[in-house]
């Protein structure tokens, strides 16, 4: 299980991210336009990346594991392009939708961390 600072999982800081994007998204269907459309993109992708960690932690092989991560980092890397599209087009109030991209990029970076080790220790299970 990958663990995280504060003893919180990756697992749970992708969970209470999910909550926040819904929270966020909730929000943004009160809008009006095509803010409604975004915040379905949004939903799906920001909600996505705490499945695709949750469900790695029930796979049979570091490969497998290693897809799934690698899932949840596509996911987060669609996030992170629709929360700049929401605040960079000033749909939103950057003050409220900055630290949301925030927080995205630090579970980007430890995902990114992840992967990369779990890469090694596949490639050296191979030289051996």
């Amino acid at each position: 299980m990958l663990i995280m600072q504060r003893n919180i999982t990756i697992a749970e800081k992708t969970k209470l991210f999910a909550i926040r994007i819904i929270k966020a998204c909730d929000f943004l269907d009160e809008k009006a336009g095509v803010c409604k459309t975004l915040s379905k993109q949004l939903l799906r992708s920001g909600t996505s990346i705490g499945a695709n960690v949750r469900e790695a932690q029930s796979v049979q092989s570091d490969k497998d594991f290693l897809h799934k991560l690698e899932i949840a980092l596509k996911e987060e890397r669609e996030t992170e392009y629709w929360l700049e599209i929401l605040i960079e087009s000033e749909l939103v109030d950057k003050n409220l939708f900055e630290p949301l991209l925030q927080e995205n990029k630090e579970i980007g970076k430890i995902l990114v961390t992840s992967t990369r080790k779990i890469k090694e220790k596949i490639n050296s299970k191979i030289s051996n």
